[in-house]
């Protein structure tokens, strides 16, 4: 399986959005992206993003940084 990185620390909204749909696009089935990103309103934004599209948000956290990471699968379909 695919595991890729997108790192779009100190974008802001719609930026960490755009960027993600663009890269999961060359991504095959089943592809893992994790998303580095810094905008708090980045939490909500792909939690949308996935309902939305269909990808699916197995996780996200936060550190101490204020940095956000979210795992998103490429599922069939989306």
């Amino acid at each position: 399986m695919d595991d890729t990185v997108l790192d779009v620390r100190g974008l802001t909204c719609p930026l960490p959005v755009l960027r993600a749909r663009k890269t999961l696009k060359t991504l095959s089935e089943g592809a893992l992206l994790t998303v580095l990103a810094t905008d708090p309103s980045s939490v909500k934004d792909f939690q949308i993003f996935c309902q939305q599209t269909g990808y699916h948000l197995e996780t996200w956290t936060e550190d101490a940084e204020g940095v956000f990471r979210y795992s998103i699968r490429k599922t069939a379909g989306a």
